[in-house]
């Protein structure tokens, strides 16, 4: 009755909701979003230095969120990088002081708080020519304009950055009385303008008083109220904003630490002053306003600008802009004279089946559908994570963001489970199902930011391995069995697995290292494929008429092994072999290739495992000794039990292991030798009984059969800033907004996926003669984009 109703259920569903209805849901949400985003900054701005110095949250205790933008975490070495030969002054009292301290700490981490409190205090470091310097002025007087007005004359001796700011010593000297606000009023309307000519030349922040805790003043400064420090602001805000009368004013509020020390003032030792975690966000947000703009940080979104096109992104936006005009003329003219009969719908599947009856469509419209297709996605690529259209927030990682959503999707497969089509171990079915439950896992492990807590992130390593443990058993398999070492399919592996990389690459201006999953996926499928092509070529078929053949095999997949042994404890040799020219441009990032070298030895023998276990199998499989009919467990009812048990335990062990970690540079060390332990364990508790082996999750192998999609899109349409953030679509409400962001995310993936698949269809024929005339033409595209990328290095630096 319960399979019944979730049939029907099922075909209601799809009825009304197929994959194609979707995908126009999710085109018609971006083009809502994007519209009302870019009505959003024409009303109330672009500039996102104002949204940080004036807005945002805490994600945790002390962890800061600008709205609508990332806040980079600035180290010693990149503030001295950012303020070489540059010249800081910070303007007022004991709190100006304090964000002073914290500034200095930031290029300084051993600079200490002493000296007299109430002087001048400098401070410059001589290698990187950096010097900041405290001014004592705590009243807004004569003093403090005169401070101001020899820079505002002197057109050398002016500091780069001026911070300032006063007003609780004048509520405290005066007891909070009427006539001290008017006289700080009219004290600040003479200054003003002199910080508006220094605002012309010099960046210069008004800092506005933070809120105080009453409960714990003193009683000397029981006057310094919150209400006295709200109206000095607000007399503080009206006369800098209107000092100049026809534009805005260059001077800028650095309000954000009022907001900072609503959240954090309870925590102060006098009620003044800000606990040290909260000064030290708000020297942050200063550098970050300062140097993003310099150094240009990638998780560092707020204050820089829209990167300049690149000379291949205009190639690339001219060659999908004529691809579009060219599907539209195509389709004018010769689509209307031969309309097709209205395509059906696959209740099941929800998705759509073509009518036998149709005209055959020919391949040049297939080829200008896709790149027309392809044209508007990537346009969506460049505005989620270039154009700055859409906002980005910095991960936070806590365990709920992590767990909560496993359940949901573990139940959401449970649910969904249908019986395979076959039973034999790793069955199609069941390889989708591994791809898509690993994937997930994968997606929400970026985006929860749970890389930070070692547990989960060692076993997201084993993920990331089982994939490439898939990779040698499935390609080993095709070749054993099928003994295809033709162009064809070796070409039709490389376009899958590399075209939207490549794509990716030219529209987003990224190295092919930066995806690094596909070029590691690349070149373990070309190991495999040599090992086995090269002379002499063993198969399964040859194999069968003597052992000598699989000895043979074995001693080839020994070499494999030494091979890599030497690669893996050789550096030298590897980074000598991948520093070669051309081979330098795929596999370098920032001018070298150690993080090519890093991520190919963290996963080095679990491919050649996954060889192994391909043969192993295959072998026992052709010799009958593996029970794999319908329900039948793989071996006998005692031989089953037992590898049940050593899997279970093994399975286990590991992740005690795993969770037990300290230190991640030692597990890493240890994890390519013992991470086949669960991937084989899983892999036997799977298989082993014939139940297990008769289901399989038709959600999960619904996301594996876009698995390379869903990885790679992530980097730039779910995620943002290159994975070191999160796409906001929908500010204000993250729950919606994930839900929203993934929809689309998936729906594009998905196209994608099909967008691939015909292209390879016609990119890469069956016909020898006329596969290696389009190998010509790709070889002479890659050359182009070579010489394009040593142009464009060239005109960078």
């Amino acid at each position: 009755m319960a399979a019944l109703a979730y049939t029907l259920g099922k075909r209601e569903i799809n009825h009304y909701f197929s994959v194609r209805s979707a995908k126009v849901l999710a085109l018609a949400a971006v083009l809502l979003l994007a519209g009302c985003h870019l009505a959003s900054r024409r009303y109330r701005g672009n500039d996102s230095c104002e949204y940080l110095l004036s807005s945002g949250r805490f994600l945790g205790e002390k962890v800061w969120q600008p709205h609508s933008c990332m806040m980079h975490k600035y180290k010693y070495n990149e503030a001295k990088n950012c303020l070489v030969d540059k010249h800081i002054a910070f303007v007022g009292d004991s709190r100006i002081r304090q964000l002073f301290y914290s500034f200095v700490k930031i290029i300084n981490p051993q600079f200490k708080e002493e000296g007299n409190k109430h002087e001048n205090i400098p401070f410059e470091d001589k290698i990187a020519s950096v010097k900041v310097d405290f001014l004592w002025h705590p009243e807004v007087n004569g003093s403090m304009k005169q401070c101001i007005k020899v820079w505002a004359e002197d057109s050398v001796a002016k500091p780069h950055v001026i911070v300032a700011g006063a007003a609780t010593w004048s509520i405290k000297i005066h007891n909070g009385s009427n006539e001290a606000l008017s006289q700080y009023k009219m004290n600040i309307t003479s200054i003003a303008p002199l910080l508006e000519k220094l605002a012309k030349t010099s960046d210069v922040y008004w800092v506005l008083q933070d809120p105080v805790y009453e409960d714990l003043l003193s009683e000397n400064r029981k006057m310094i109220t919150n209400e006295k420090i709200d109206a000095y602001n607000e007399a503080a805000v009206s006369v800098l904003n209107s000092s100049t009368r026809n534009s805005k004013s260059h001077v800028k509020m650095f309000s954000v630490s009022k907001l900072i020390a609503q959240e954090t003032i309870m925590e102060s030792l006098d009620g003044l002053h800000l606990p040290e975690s909260s000064r030290e966000t708000s020297a942050m947000i200063l550098m970050n306003v300062y140097c993003n703009k310099i150094l240009k940080p990638v998780d560092g979104s707020c204050c820089q600008p829209r990167p300049p096109l690149t000379l291949m992104q205009k190639l690339a936006a001219c060659f999908f802009t004529l691809s579009i005009v060219g599907y539209l003329i195509f389709y004018i003219i010769y689509r209307n004279a031969h309309r097709k009969n209205k395509p059906c719908t696959d209740l099941e599947s929800g998705e759509e089946k073509k009518n036998i009856i149709n005209t055959p469509v020919s391949p040049l419209e297939i080829l200008l559908q896709s790149l027309c297709k392809l044209g508007l996605i990537m346009a969506y690529f460049y505005m989620c994570d270039r154009a700055n259209l859409f906002m980005k927030e910095n991960k936070f990682y806590t365990h709920s963001t992590f767990f909560i959503p496993i359940i949901y999707i573990l139940v959401l497969g449970v649910f969904y489970n249908e019986n395979t089509k076959e039973t034999k171990v790793l069955n199609r079915e069941q390889t989708d199902e591994w791809k898509g439950w690993m994937q997930l896992v994968i997606l929400i492990y970026h985006i929860s930011g749970a890389s930070t807590f070692l547990p989960v992130y060692m076993h997201v390593r084993v993920l990331v391995a089982a994939y490439l443990f898939q990779t040698g058993y499935g390609h080993f398999s095709y070749f054993w069995v099928k003994g295809d070492f033709g162009i064809h399919r070796v070409c039709q592996v490389l376009f899958r697995l590399n075209f939207l990389v490549v794509v990716l690459c030219i529209v987003m201006d990224r190295p092919y290292q930066f995806y690094y999953f596909v070029p590691l996926v690349t070149v373990w499928f070309m190991v495999i494929y040599v090992t086995l092509a090269l002379w002499p070529q063993i198969i399964q078929k040859k194999a069968n008429g003597s052992c000598f053949w699989h000895f043979g095999l074995l001693l080839k997949l020994a070499f494999l092994l030494l091979c890599i042994c030497f690669l893996a404890y050789s550096q030298g040799a590897f980074e000598k072999i991948f520093s070669l020219w051309p081979l330098s441009k795929c596999f370098e990032l920032k001018g070298n290739v150690y993080e090519w070298w890093f991520r190919w030895r963290l996963d080095r023998y679990v491919v050649f495992h996954g060889m192994l276990f391909a043969f192993t199998y295959l072998t026992l499989q052709k010799r009958q000794i593996l029970s794999e009919g319908k329900g039948e467990p793989l071996f006998s009812s005692k031989i089953s039990n037992v590898l049940l048990f050593i899997s279970v335990v093994s399975f286990l062990t590991y992740s005690i292991w795993a969770s037990s970690c300290k230190n991640k540079a030692e597990c890493n060390e240890l994890h390519p030798s013992v991470s086949v332990v669960q991937i084989l364990a899983f892999i036997l508790i799977r298989n082993i009984p014939g139940y297990a082996r008769s289901v399989y999750s038709s959600f999960f192998a619904w996301f594996g059969k876009i698995s390379l999609e869903l990885f790679t899109c992530q980097y730039h349409i779910w995620l943002a800033a290159d994975t070191r953030g999160i796409l906001v679509l929908i500010p204000g409400n993250p729950m919606l907004n994930i839900i929203v962001s993934t929809f689309i995310f998936v729906c594009v993936a998905h196209e994608i996926s099909q967008i691939t698949n015909d292209l390879a269809q016609i990119i890469i024929p069956k016909d020898n003669s006329s596969l290696l005339k389009r190998l010509a033409c790709i070889a002479a595209f890659f050359c182009g984009l070579l010489i394009l990328s040593s142009i464009q290095d060239k005109s960078r630096y």
